[in-house]
């Protein structure tokens, strides 16, 4: 894979979150559109506490779901 080729910044992450947890990234994304939360920190708190998430891939989840809730 060249340079071009390569994932960048949190969707980075998500082979290993799907790896790691067994669900696919929209699963968390639509649990995260269930949830009546808004601050980044507090959702990453959320998923930390209550799916057992480590920080860097609750980070990861909740900025990129951030990001395309902006467009």
């Amino acid at each position: 894979m060249s340079d071009i080729d390569k994932v960048k910044g949190p969707a980075s992450y998500f082979p290993s979150i799907e790896k790691k947890y067994g669900y696919p990234v929209h699963h968390w994304f639509d649990l995260l559109d269930k949830q009546k939360i808004d601050k980044h920190m507090e959702m990453v708190f959320w998923l930390k506490s209550e799916y057992e998430i480590g920080h860097g891939h609750a980070n990861a989840l909740v900025a990129f779901y951030k990001k395309q809730k902006e467009i």
